[in-house]
């Protein structure tokens, strides 16, 4: 691999996106506090609707508004309650992350679902969900596009000193591409969407947001060449569901950024995070199974947890992203 500049520091950690609690302003201070080097925007779901992943993308689409029914998300013939309040739970999180970031002058991730990963989860007016309408996907992308144009452009005035880096959450891209989304009867499946079609519209979103962008997949089957064409500068993966390192190693030789999911978003019986050592020689193994000089590991990954840490206590929550802090260090000591 060719020389390659990364949008992030030498030996950078951060977080995937949720956080447990409802606090934005200690939770946003648990970030800048444990990952100086690459803080996030925090999501905290256990605030309700709104909050949730799926909601809180909906809330950044442009001419598009979302509602709920039956507790889930599908488009709705004009905003709404639900859509307000999504927009103001992200105008809150924007207002904090401003107050206590203000001189900040390096590199901060936000994040948002992905199209597919959206046209799997919201639904029709008519019910069924949007991808079973390719036109619709098509203008859920386009919306989604120009919203988060928009969303870079509001963190960017906040932070002026900054660099925005976008995490795209898309879970649901391996089912939807193997045509493994269930159907609202659970009697069949949607056809899958070719890859040419997910490569030009992650494309899309990826270029109108106008920044670095990392694509964020924990699932098997990561389709890692596929968002590397797409334009992404980066893969987040859980470690513990890499089965085949082949595929990793050509993306990452080809330039890919790797956020290497070290630390798990359960708490395991011990009740404690795995210590940054031992997220350290998880991460190293890996590397080194790949073949890689490790001159080059503290530069193209970063150590994040497996997944969100909505699940996990607060205090397993600051721990995991303190030996995520600390892993990276100890990464570029070598």
């Amino acid at each position: 691999m060719t020389d390659h500049s990364w949008p992030w520091p030498t030996g950078a950690a951060t977080g995937i996106g949720s956080l447990p609690g409802t606090d934005i302003a200690e939770a946003q201070r648990i970030v800048l506090g444990e990952l100086p080097a690459l803080p996030h925007l925090p999501e905290l779901p256990a605030r309700g609707p709104g909050a949730d992943m799926i909601g809180r993308t909906g809330g950044l689409l442009v001419e598009l508004p979302v509602e709920l029914y039956a507790a889930r998300w599908r488009i709705a013939p004009r905003p709404g309650r639900d859509l307000r309040r999504a927009r103001d739970l992200m105008e809150r999180d924007l207002d904090q992350l401003a107050e206590q970031a203000e001189e900040y002058a390096g590199p901060v991730k936000i994040q948002a679902a992905g199209p597919f990963t959206m046209a799997a989860a919201v639904e029709l007016p008519i019910g069924g969900r949007l991808l079973r309408d390719p036109g619709a996907v098509r203008d859920l992308a386009g919306s989604l596009a120009d919203g988060l144009r928009a969303h870079v452009e509001a963190v960017t005035r906040r932070l002026p000193r900054a660099s925005v880096l976008l995490q795209l959450d898309e879970p649901a891209l391996p089912t939807v591409l193997a045509g493994r989304v269930p159907t609202e009867s659970g009697l069949g499946t949607y056809r899958p969407v070719e890859a040419e079609v997910v490569r030009a519209l992650v494309g899309s979103v990826i270029t109108a947001a106008g920044v670095p962008t990392v694509v964020h997949c924990c699932a098997p089957d990561v389709p890692l060449e596929l968002l590397r064409s797409a334009g992404a500068v980066g893969v987040a993966l859980d470690l513990g569901l890499v089965r085949d390192l082949d595929p990793l190693g050509e993306a990452l030789d080809a330039g890919l950024g790797l956020f290497a999911g070290a630390v798990p978003t359960l708490t395991p019986l011990p009740g404690r995070p795995p210590t940054s050592a031992e997220v350290a020689d998880r991460v190293r193994r890996v590397w080194d199974r790949l073949g890689f000089p490790r001159r080059r590991l503290p530069e193209q990954v970063v150590v994040t947890p497996a997944c969100g840490l909505a699940g996990v206590t607060p205090a397993y929550a600051r721990a995991a992203l303190a030996a995520c802090r600390d892993a990276g260090r100890r990464l570029t000591e070598e």
